[in-house]
């Protein structure tokens, strides 16, 4: 195990009827709140009339910023900095899943800083302060509510980056109520998994240190219940139990205390998916990664099958000795498993015909210098994931 430093300041309220205390929440920071959303869901399930009235109630004043898209965009940023400078927030109030929360990130940051988030984002600037952030989630799948990073995508230019991180960004305070998942639709909680999965696995696949027995069977654990809570919850939606397991597994898997101690890792899965998403906007980000997963681990497994196989035995049951047998088991468990609920396999799902996979070669390959990864994602092994899963 490497050493580590671990600190975390983020306050979980978590539970059944947790949301009606937002409002006591975000008067402990503030008077004046940016109350950021998306669509419109929040309103049609009632988690908006929950919210504004416990605001109400606690006497903070309220500047709503509807409108943040999955995989939100740089555009949209600019405009709620504005409105929020122009209004004065003294604290952001973020309500629906990671895209609202990591979009109300970079808010609270530019906000307090002035610092435009994508020259935070090139390194020409800095978060050295940020307005105080609070949340409800809605959808849990990114984690966003108990880390401090983000991912904003410049439409312009067609780059996701993810590489914006600070002190400053992490909530103050996050609030998980389980029945927010009666809304979520059926195809959204496949994506939330795949994507919980998937952040799970990034680091589990790609350090190197041997020694690392407690956080592998953390994220062994972590998803074994991602696999029974969403089977539970498919099966039975009224099963409270199965989604607060669930909601509070996708917290756990992207709080950073499965990276604590592994040393460099590496998250290829989401460099490839980034360039789907900055390409092709509309598609979901779980449903990028539905689709990457499995692809990257069998072409993982054809060069270095040991991490892929131990994942095959402890998560998926397999019994074969040989890894590269043990591993090519579990992959295909994991597709059958995903298929088997609808989730998408191939890029063909996600409307990306044969034509397309080209230009997601070419913007992956710089995708993969920027995150340092060219050596081993070269263009031809780039290809050779994308021609897999076409």
């Amino acid at each position: 195990m490497q050493n580590f430093e671990f600190w975390n300041p983020v306050k979980i309220v978590f539970g059944r009827g947790t949301i009606p205390t937002v409002g006591k929440h975000v008067k402990e920071h503030g008077r004046k709140a940016l109350l950021v959303y998306g669509q419109g869901s929040i309103k049609r399930n009632g988690v908006y009339d929950q919210v504004v009235g416990s605001l109400n109630e606690a006497g903070v004043k309220v500047v709503e910023f509807p409108g943040v898209q999955p995989n939100p965009v740089l555009s949209h940023v600019r405009k709620g900095v504005k409105l929020g400078q122009d209004e004065k927030v003294d604290v952001v109030l973020a309500v629906g899943g990671g895209s609202v929360i990591d979009e109300s990130k970079a808010l609270a940051g530019s906000i307090a800083t002035g610092s435009d988030v994508w020259d935070v984002f090139q390194g020409t600037a800095a978060y050295d302060a940020a307005l105080p952030l609070v949340d409800v989630l809605t959808v849990p799948a990114a984690g966003s509510e108990m880390n401090n990073g983000l991912v904003i995508t410049n439409e312009e230019a067609r780059i996701k980056d993810g590489g914006c991180f600070g002190p400053h960004l992490y909530p103050k305070v996050s609030i998980c109520d389980p029945t927010v998942m009666d809304t979520v639709p059926r195809q959204y909680m496949l994506y939330a998994a795949a994507d919980v999965l998937s952040h799970l696995l990034e680091a589990y696949l790609n350090h190197e240190d041997p020694n690392t027995a407690v956080q592998d069977r953390y994220v062994e654990g972590l998803c074994r219940n991602v696999r029974e809570s969403l089977e539970a919850i498919l099966a039975r939606p009224d099963d409270y139990d199965a989604k607060a397991t669930f909601m509070w597994a996708a917290t756990l898997a992207w709080n950073q205390l499965a990276l604590a101690g592994i040393g460099p890792f590496q998250m290829p899965c989401h460099m490839l998916e980034h360039t789907v998403s900055s390409l092709y906007p509309r598609v979901a980000h779980g449903a990028g990664l539905s689709v990457l997963q499995p692809a990257w681990m069998a072409w993982k497994t054809q060069r270095e099958p040991r991490r892929v196989a131990r994942f095959a035995r402890e998560v998926m049951g397999v019994r074969e000795a040989d890894d590269a047998q043990a591993a090519r088991r579990g992959v295909q468990l994991l597709c059958d498993w995903l298929a088997g609920f609808g989730a998408p396999l191939r890029l063909s799902e996600l409307g990306i015909d044969a034509a397309g996979v080209d230009a997601l070669v070419a913007h992956a390959a710089k995708q993969a210098v920027w995150w340092e990864l060219n050596a081993v994602y070269t263009p031809e092994a780039i290809r050779e994931i994308f021609a897999s899963c076409e």
